[in-house]
């Protein structure tokens, strides 16, 4: 890839280190005693179990010989066994980068809030909980290395750590190394993260989705026919050419689309695309089946055959799916049980007296003898220690060490490249522009991509509207029709806020999740993505708010003017576009769309109650004159009213023909002909509205959308802030 990351990514002087390490590697290859592993019987008792020593002990013992006191932990002998060349070889770097991740001494500890005492018991103080203990080890290029252990061992937090992600509650020592350079938030310039969860826009082709990708993150200096080429050459390196033009769908089948496997292969295929020297995985063979399994791990078996690092937290995997790995990283309880091949791993935990069964996946072994077993903790942790302690003392251990001390030593011999990598700003930022473009053709493709979603939007303002104009066929303007217009009104603007705030709800927070992953990685602006987000899903909500008006304002048979008509319109669009702005709020403030369904009803409640049908203005309580100054409704439904009362000079009054008996007095006949509105004026005023004010409302409406979407900014910026700590 012209001007990619795998010409900038290798080491200016690298032939007194390759040749060393494989001088290094010859000596241990003449060195290594050969091992030949006896067979082992199905029994999985282990050894020292019940005070007995089994035959598969005895055979074992003829391997690595050890304490027979069986009371008591045996301590393992130190190896003498020089480690394999396995390692070495790996060291040696292939393919298109050259380049090793190294960390020394990482511990990590996690802060624990004290409790208070208030009536009862007593109080805690805080405390420090130490998660990783002096965690040391090297990933290089071409080695594809499985981070295991039992649950609470460690794997998420070391992950976590060289990712240099999530890390905001952690109490971190220790240094991360590539090529003997410290690297701290340079880490996301020169690597890739692929999570456990595989979000996307489910309305894009797999195609499309890795076109976004490349056009938005990748080198700067590349053009966009190179980026497309890229797309091109990664779905073919990731076995997604097939269905390269299908929809991805949804991870939780509501929309067909890819298969498990082909999602997670797009997963891996989207952080390729800038051919990345590292690659970080968080069980990337979760939720597959077991040929799926193998296909991800051979995938990644590929990507680390041309030069990559490839770290993998994996949990429980099958023994065909361990023997893929090359390299293996065993945690127990915080602490390095081992590290090194996965032949090594089985003539390691032999001479500790543990070896794996005939027909046993050694991988369920390891954790089964790591674990800390609920009743037997002290037991557990007596043998697990002793098992970090023999690895300490290992000449295994002390290679690793070894060779960090070295590329420490020179780091100087780095390319200038690298340094600026890891230290400077990411080279793959898109101008502001591109970004703008990008993304808006995004927003705009998904909206009117869901044809379903989109039709139930266009039926339900429909229907909706077909009822409500029904109900207030053609009203009249008299006495009792002052009541029905009024409400009517009112109904139209609830209806557009409660429409509009909930399609918002039901869709915003399903993409939160992929927002605040693209914003971590760095693909776009934040600011870039809200102004797009906002004006591209304008037109459908306008178009839809149209559609409603057109058809129950002359259906209620309100005032029959042109003006009256694009009055209502406009003022409805208003109003919908501000309930989309609060939606924007309480889905980024709730993050959920259960939780924001359920807090977006008692949210609407105070503003729909000072919305002037309900309680006239003049008797708002005074505590309560902020809350109404905040609704909405009171301006939409002033100036709507404003307009259809305003030039009303008669309101048709049937008490004006009433009959007058003789005998009445002229109070009797004043008060039966007496009529409560006969102008639109003074609708108005018994509703406390001045026509004067129409400007002002128009004014504070649009003042209370701004803010709504000014809130819905801030409160996504601040989200997205803590999600990338």
């Amino acid at each position: 890839m012209s001007g990619g990351v795998s010409r900038k990514l290798s080491l200016v002087k690298t032939g007194t280190k390759v040749a060393s390490l494989k001088s290094s590697s010859s000596k241990a290859s003449h060195q290594t005693d050969h091992m030949t592993l006896v067979d082992i019987d199905t029994d999985l008792r282990r050894p020292g179990q019940n005070g007995a020593i089994t035959e598969t002990n005895k055979r074992a013992s003829k391997v690595s010989p050890l304490k027979e006191n069986s009371n008591e932990l045996r301590k393992p002998q130190r190896l003498s066994r020089r480690p394999s060349t396995r390692l070495s070889l790996c060291l040696e770097g292939s393919g298109e980068h050259n380049i090793a991740l190294s960390w020394k001494d990482v511990n990590v500890k996690v802060k624990i809030p004290g409790k208070k005492a208030y009536f009862r018991g007593e109080s805690v103080p805080p405390q420090e909980k130490l998660i990783l203990k002096n965690i040391t080890g090297i990933a290089p290029s071409g080695c594809l290395l499985a981070i295991m252990g039992a649950s609470g061992s460690g794997k998420s937090t070391l992950l976590n750590v060289l990712t240099m992600r999530n890390t905001k509650d952690y109490v971190t020592k220790g240094e991360v190394y590539l090529n003997g350079v410290p690297i701290t938030d340079g880490m996301r310039n020169v690597s890739a993260y692929v999570q456990q969860s595989d979000l996307f826009i489910h309305t894009l082709t797999v195609r499309e989705q890795l076109q976004f990708r490349a056009l938005l993150r990748m080198d700067k200096t590349l053009g966009k026919k190179a980026r497309l080429a890229r797309v091109e050459e990664v779905m073919q390196e990731m076995g997604l050419t097939g269905c390269a033009d299908s929809r991805i769908g949804a991870a939780s089948g509501s929309r067909k689309g890819i298969s498990g496997g082909e999602r997670k292969r797009l997963s891996f295929a989207s952080e390729a695309l800038t051919n990345p020297p590292i690659f970080f995985c968080d069980e990337p063979t979760s939720s597959l089946d077991t040929f799926m399994a193998q296909s991800i791990v051979h995938t990644l078996q590929k990507m680390a055959s041309k030069g990559r690092a490839v770290l993998c937290t994996i949990h429980q995997p099958s023994s065909e799916l361990f023997a893929l790995f090359n390299q293996v990283l065993l945690l127990s309880e915080g602490r390095v049980a081992f590290m090194g091949s996965s032949q090594d791993a089985i003539d390691f935990f032999t001479r500790l007296n543990y070896p794996c069964p005939r027909n046993f996946n050694p991988a369920d072994h390891y954790i089964l003898t790591l674990a800390i077993v609920p009743g037997k903790e002290e037991e557990c942790r007596k043998n697990t220690n002793a098992i970090c302690d023999s690895f300490l003392e290992s000449t295994q251990a002390s290679h690793i060490d070894s060779e960090i001390d070295i590329r420490i030593r020179e780091s100087e011999l780095a390319d200038a490249v690298l340094l600026q990598e890891i230290t400077g700003e990411s080279r793959y930022t898109s101008s502001y522009f591109v970004q703008l473009t990008n993304l808006f053709w995004r927003s705009w493709t998904s909206q009117f991509r869901d044809h379903m979603l989109f039709w139930v939007r266009i039926v339900q303002s429909v229907a909706i509207a077909l009822v409500l104009g029904l109900v207030y066929l053609q009203l009249e303007v008299d006495q009792k029709g002052v009541q029905n217009i009024n409400g009517g009104v009112f109904l139209l603007i609830v209806n557009i806020s409660f429409t509009n705030l909930f399609a918002v709800l039901t869709s915003f927070p399903e993409e939160m999740g992929i927002v605040m992953r693209e914003l971590g990685t760095g693909l776009y602006r934040i600011d870039i993505y809200y102004i797009t987000k906002a004006f591209s899903e304008l037109p459908l909500f306008a178009a839809v708010t149209v559609m409603f008006a057109t058809v129950t304002y002359w259906m209620m048979g309100l005032k029959e003017t042109t003006d009256g008509f694009m009055i209502c319109c406009g003022v409805l669009i208003l109003v919908a576009i501000t309930s989309v702005g609060l939606g924007y709020v309480i889905s980024v403030i709730a993050g959920d769309t259960t939780i924001a369904l359920s807090i977006a009803s008692p949210v609407l409640v105070p503003f729909l109650l000072f919305g002037g049908l309900f309680l006239n203005a003049d008797d708002t309580p005074v505590y309560f004159i902020w809350l109404e100054k905040m609704s909405w409704f009171k301006y939409a439904n002033e100036i709507m009213l404003v307009s259809q009362w305003e030039s009303k000079s008669h309101i048709a009054c049937e008490n004006r023909n009433a009959t007058i008996f003789p005998n009445m007095t002229m109070e009797e006949i004043c008060r039966v002909r007496a009529c409560q509105f006969n102008t639109g004026a003074e609708v108005l005023a018994y509703n406390s509205m001045d026509p004067h004010d129409v400007d002002l409302n128009y004014g504070c409406l649009c003042a209370i959308m701004i803010g709504f979407y000014i809130v819905g900014f801030i409160a996504l910026a601040i989200r997205a802030r803590r999600s990338q700590e």
